[in-house]
């Protein structure tokens, strides 16, 4: 085994971390475009720091064996995917809040990713 649960574990916590400050991040850039557009740039990335969060608690939960392992990582992506898509629509046709902004904010925090796993901290 390459790497330990409690390794991925941090890595996962690194990640989530770097996702809620690029929503903080962007949604101040977008404060100066509006209050509804900075609200929409913020919660587009933080629904993708939620759906982070929801993966990598399904993925870490438990020890076993590599079959449970990969079925884990699998619903924990599903359900990851169920998140933003989910939290998107809310956004745009529940919310009516900007989708440009909103997009930007998860484009944002799906950008971190690469600052992420990168800079091993």
């Amino acid at each position: 085994m390459l790497n330990s649960l409690a390794s991925g574990r941090r890595l996962a916590l690194r990640l989530l971390l770097w996702q809620l400050s690029a929503a903080i991040i962007v949604g101040l850039a977008f404060a100066a475009l509006g209050r509804r557009e900075a609200i929409a740039a913020a919660a587009g990335a933080a629904i993708a720091a939620a759906g982070t969060a929801l993966l990598s608690v399904r993925a870490f939960s438990q020890v076993g064996g590599a079959g449970m392992a990969l079925g884990r990582l699998l619903t924990g992506m599903i359900l990851k995917w169920m998140m933003i898509i989910g939290g998107m629509i809310m956004i745009m046709f529940q919310w009516k809040l900007p989708p440009l902004a909103a997009i930007t904010g998860l484009a944002a925090a799906y950008a971190v990713n690469l600052l992420a796993f990168r800079f091993k901290g």
